[in-house]
């Protein structure tokens, strides 16, 4: 006679189930989880997916966990090489056919992360509160941010495959301002104090960032800046025609209030030697940007009158109103270059020129910042590169400057400039302003280990440095200057690392494992055209006469409706989705065995629910579920092999009406292939 209790052995433990239970429920019980993607304990074991095999000592093959029984003296192992390269194999067989986005394109690629789908479908429904609240899980300056990032989200954006990407920053900084306006600031919870003390050299977009996550863990911060106010390059770098600094200064009164300490005028070498400073804290993170403008390398460079672009923006944002002429040449391409333009007709010059050695095509500045100083007056010189600064008694008169073509591309793509010889072109200057590129400043850092490029060297995934407790991110690491997005993004890695630190552990980044579809505009080919929403703006005759914001902001209505043109690209089941949860736990290439997919389409005949067939892995769970737990039978499989697909069909109006209730189906699919839909008012 059969013993009503079985005693096994799973992973080295030893566990007692009674009979007839499978080695899944017996794994349960053990508290060991065996990854499944069809099994339910209301029906019987269906087998489907294959994710949930096991080795079984002195059997040959492969058992599925859910569907075989235990018996006694059985040893299990469920971690087995074998078993795990099964499962890996059946969830790549699975993926290879599962046809969705995991999380939306633009999230993907903000250096950040940032959820932007969910932060613009909260606008979209009038939730600006929320919507400010999602932005700050990842960073504290959304109304700063929103102004000044050139956006990589956008370019992304699948929206741009219909007509134009949808208006992210501006959806974001729009958001930021009008909860300040309403006075509903965003509740930051801060836990209670651990007793360490965490010290941060810099503040701009990196060290608040950090400074931000670290005191809402419980730390005890205290940011050093060597300017009189906090804010990095987003104050001294960016003009207020574009970041007004009580905007910014609102967003860092808000970060002080969570009790962090700032400390400006403050240099290291200065006012205490990196040393000593490091002994007042138990982690310390370097952040101190880079704030030397990169030379031209061209003779004449040193004359009176040569400007760096950052040097000579950060002049004017201390309140001085630098003498350089009524002609003045700008040289270089990005969005350095458009705010140094624009900012020399704002003090002043006549005639205002960017010197580029490429053409327009090419110019990493946002088209908006080009086309904006355009209407402002400035001239662009393309294909040309300085050759040689021409001055008299060590003041700069004019510049020589280089006929350039377009050679083969570079490594990213770019066509490379070549000089034409013999060509040249001279112009009459006043000043020139070198915008080719900056660099940071080692000066009182020397203990700290560095790149080729003079940098500081700090591990990739969590900014670590050679020296115990010391990390460093932002422009001042690695592979220098970039984006303030991307500083900040490395500012969330090292406060994570920090945070392990001080808690005796250590912190390694893992980058999740997620789905992507690849779409063209045959896609969207049905969906209607939105116009983008236009933001409104000064006209260029006034906003030159001052460095009042150019940008007058969206209304209410306007960005509501923006946001409302999102595609909604991300999945919304994405964060209890089994299949990408274990996917990431067996490290699984989602590409590797993609090859055609099962016939993709979107419908709503199951009344309340929306059935999404691309990312179906007909695994027939919500099949059974209709059949054997709603007893309604509406699901069914349709076809054989590889193009069986999942179907409803509805017999009659009782049917429909129960569907519309049940929902089972939706609570139970493993992938989000199934959504509920809003009920309509």
């Amino acid at each position: 006679m059969e013993s009503e209790i079985v005693n096994l052995v799973i992973d080295g433990k030893a566990v007692s189930v009674p009979a007839g239970s499978t080695i899944l429920a017996a794994a349960e019980k053990a508290g060991i989880e065996i990854p499944n993607l069809c099994f339910m304990k209301e029906l019987k074991p269906y087998g489907a997916c294959g994710v949930c095999v096991v080795e079984v000592e002195k059997c040959p093959k492969l058992l599925r966990a859910c569907a075989t029984r235990v018996s006694e003296g059985m040893v299990v192992n469920t971690q087995g090489e074998r078993a795990l390269r099964a499962r890996r194999l059946a969830l790549e067989l699975l993926m290879g056919d599962h046809d969705g986005d995991c999380q939306g394109p633009c999230k993907l690629n903000c250096p950040a992360h940032t959820d932007c789908q969910k932060y613009v479908k909260e606008i979209a429904e009038g939730r600006f509160a929320d919507a400010v609240s999602t932005v700050m899980e990842t960073f504290p300056i959304p109304a700063s941010i929103g102004r000044v990032c050139p956006h990589p989200c956008e370019k992304a954006c699948r929206r741009r495959l219909v007509e134009a990407p949808i208006s992210i920053a501006q959806l974001k900084y729009f958001a930021a301002d009008r909860v300040r306006a309403d006075g509903n600031a965003h509740k930051v919870n801060v836990a209670a104090s651990t007793g360490k003390k965490v010290g941060i050299i810099g503040g701009g977009p990196a060290g608040l960032t950090a400074a931000f996550k670290l005191a809402q863990w419980g730390h005890d911060v205290t940011v050093y800046d060597q300017m009189p106010e906090m804010g990095g390059m987003l104050r001294y770098g960016i003009p207020a025609y574009r970041l007004p600094k009580d905007v910014l200064k609102a967003e860092v009164d808000a970060i002080a209030a969570l009790g962090v300490t700032f400390v400006n005028n403050f240099k290291i070498g200065r006012d205490a030697e990196f040393s000593k400073l490091r002994g007042w804290f138990d982690a310390v993170i370097v952040a101190n940007g880079a704030w030397k403008s990169s030379g031209m390398r061209v003779k004449g460079e040193d004359m009176d009158g040569v400007w760096g672009g950052i040097d000579f923006l950060r002049a004017v944002a201390v309140g001085e109103r630098p003498d350089i002429g009524e002609r003045v040449a700008v040289v270089g391409g990005g969005n350095t270059a458009m705010d140094a333009c624009r900012t020399a007709v704002r003090v002043g010059a006549k005639e205002v020129y960017v010197v580029y050695r490429r053409t327009r095509a090419e110019m990493p500045a946002e088209d908006i910042e080009i086309a904006e100083a355009e209407e402002e007056g400035v001239k662009f010189k393309f294909l040309f590169a300085p050759d040689e600064i021409l001055g008299t008694n060590g003041k700069v008169t004019g510049m020589r400057l280089q006929v350039m073509k377009l050679g083969e591309p570079d490594e990213r793509g770019r066509r490379r400039p070549v000089p034409v010889p013999g060509k040249f072109e001279e112009i009459a200057l006043d000043s020139v302003i070198a915008a080719i590129g900056q660099r940071n400043d080692p000066e009182g850092f020397d203990d700290l280990p560095k790149t080729e490029k003079g940098t500081i060297a700090a591990d990739e995934g969590n900014f670590a440095t050679s020296l115990n407790g010391v990390f460093a991110c932002g422009d001042t690491v690695n592979k220098g200057a970039g984006i303030a997005i991307g500083a900040i993004a490395q500012a969330n890695e090292a406060a994570l690392a920090v945070d392990a630190f001080l808690r005796g552990g250590e912190y390694r980044p893992v980058k999740p494992i997620v789905s992507e579809r690849d779409v063209t505009e045959r896609d969207f080919a049905d969906r209607p055209k939105i116009a983008r929403a236009a933001m409104p703006q000064r006209p260029a005759a006034e906003r030159i006469r001052d460095f009042d914001e150019v940008n007058l902001g969206l209304s209410a209505e306007a960005a509501m409706a923006e946001a409302k043109r999102c595609l909604e690209c991300g999945c919304h089941d994405y964060q209890d989705c089994k299949l990408v949860r274990y996917a990431n736990l067996l490290k699984t290439d989602t590409k590797r065995l993609r090859g055609a997919f099962h016939t993709g389409f979107v419908e709503t005949e199951l009344v309340s629910i929306e059935r999404n067939q691309r990312k179906c892995i007909t695994c027939n769970q919500c099949v059974r579920v209709c059949e054997g737990i709603a007893k309604k039978g509406i699901l069914g499989l349709v076809g054989r092999g590889f193009a069986t697909v999942v179907k409803p069909e509805f017999r009659d109006s009782v049917a429909i009406a129960g569907c519309a209730d049940c929902h089972l189906c939706v609570d139970n699919c493993p992938t989000g292939a199934l959504r509920l839909l809003a009920k309509k008012a």
